[in-house]
């Protein structure tokens, strides 16, 4: 093109050319973490899970280790303790092994990331004056304006918006709620008068929920459902029998068309009824279309918790526990071969893209 005769011209095809011929952005790469308690450190692997490096941390004096749960992107897992003024949470930067506690005057509990991965939803003061905030890892918070009986809190992939979960009280069930615009417009999307509605999840795309049904009982482990449902609250279903009550979440493949789940071995024991010491059970995979159980780990003692799966969809990784002894094992589901990722006793499986 001859700009003299066309400079209009000549000047959309330079700003074209200018932003599409920018300097890519470097691929997100995968990393795998988990907890070793002796001697303590997050262990780092590489996509091929071999030992890349160490990130000493011990867990606080008269503490235990609840839980972790790593950024859907960036370098930041968030760390559940159980101390004696209540739970605590602490940012933990993979990058630097700096930690930040987001929140020091009361208790606060981990509800979900956002999907950027730059801030997570707490409940808070839970004893005192119970709310919903929204932390970043700069200690920055915002109060979020839904109910302070919200025990459960996803938020969608794919945009700003998240569900929350609540209830009114024992034997009044819970309900489920979506809410738009940082929690100010809010509508139901499902509720049941009989069950607990527990750990939301949305699918990669956003299209799609599953969450775990548990019996509104006194009793504090029972066997639940699996079920989904659209985003929009439509076409709500049960996909399986599933564990409960123990806390165990299913989650999604990464290609939306499996969920891995915790199934219970022996709902006939009372005493896995009471404590969970007593249960037997395995991960298992459902494929979300036709509802088929496929059977990954075959435990005859002992309990399998959350399923991760990786970010290409073919490995998943859980904590097993034996004789109150906790190892993370990785599944290959390719070649279903298990193995156990340490020799010491370890836990809290998280991988992350940063």
């Amino acid at each position: 093109m001859r700009c003299k005769l066309f400079p209009v011209y000549c000047l959309i095809a330079t700003i074209l050319f200018s932003c599409n011929s920018q300097t890519p952005q470097p691929s997100l790469q995968t990393t795998f973490y988990i907890y070793r308690f002796d001697p303590p450190a997050f262990v780092e692997f590489s996509k091929d899970l071999q030992i890349v490096k160490e990130i000493p941390f011990s867990i606080p004096v008269n503490c235990g280790l609840l839980n972790t749960f790593p950024a859907p992107t960036g370098a930041q897992i968030l760390i559940e303790l159980n101390c004696p003024n209540g739970q605590t949470v602490l940012f933990l930067d993979t990058n630097t092994a700096s930690t930040i506690q987001p929140i020091t005057d009361t208790d606060s509990h981990f509800l979900a990331w956002t999907p950027d991965g730059k801030a997570v939803y707490l409940k808070v003061d839970s004893l005192g004056n119970p709310r919903i905030v929204w932390v970043d890892i700069k200690r920055k918070n915002e109060f979020i304006p839904v109910t302070e009986f919200t025990y459960d809190l996803a938020a969608d992939p794919s945009d700003e918006d998240f569900t929350f979960t609540f209830s009114r009280g024992l034997g009044q069930g819970s309900e489920l709620w979506l809410a738009k615009r940082a929690g100010k417009v809010v509508q139901q999307l499902y509720a049941d008068p009989l069950n607990y509605i527990s750990f939301t999840r949305y699918s990669a795309d956003g299209s799609q929920i599953a969450f775990i049904k548990i019996l509104d009982t006194q009793t504090p482990f029972t066997v639940g459902e699996l079920w989904t449902m659209n985003n929009n609250g439509s076409n709500a279903h049960k996909l399986a029998d599933v564990d409960a009550g123990h806390g165990y979440a299913a989650n999604w493949s990464p290609d939306g068309k499996r969920i891995a789940v915790v199934v219970r071995e022996n709902p006939e024991d009372q005493r896995a009824d009471q404590a969970s010491d007593a249960l037997i059970s395995n991960v298992y995979v459902v494929d979300v279309k036709g509802g088929a159980l496929t059977q990954i780990t075959h435990l005859e003692n002992g309990r399998v918790e959350t399923p991760f799966w990786s970010p290409d969809g073919n490995t998943l990784a859980f904590n097993v526990v034996i004789n109150d002894r906790m190892e993370v094992r990785i599944a290959d589901l390719t070649t279903g071969k298990i193995r156990p990722l340490d020799t010491e006793s370890t836990c809290c499986p998280a991988w992350i893209r940063k």
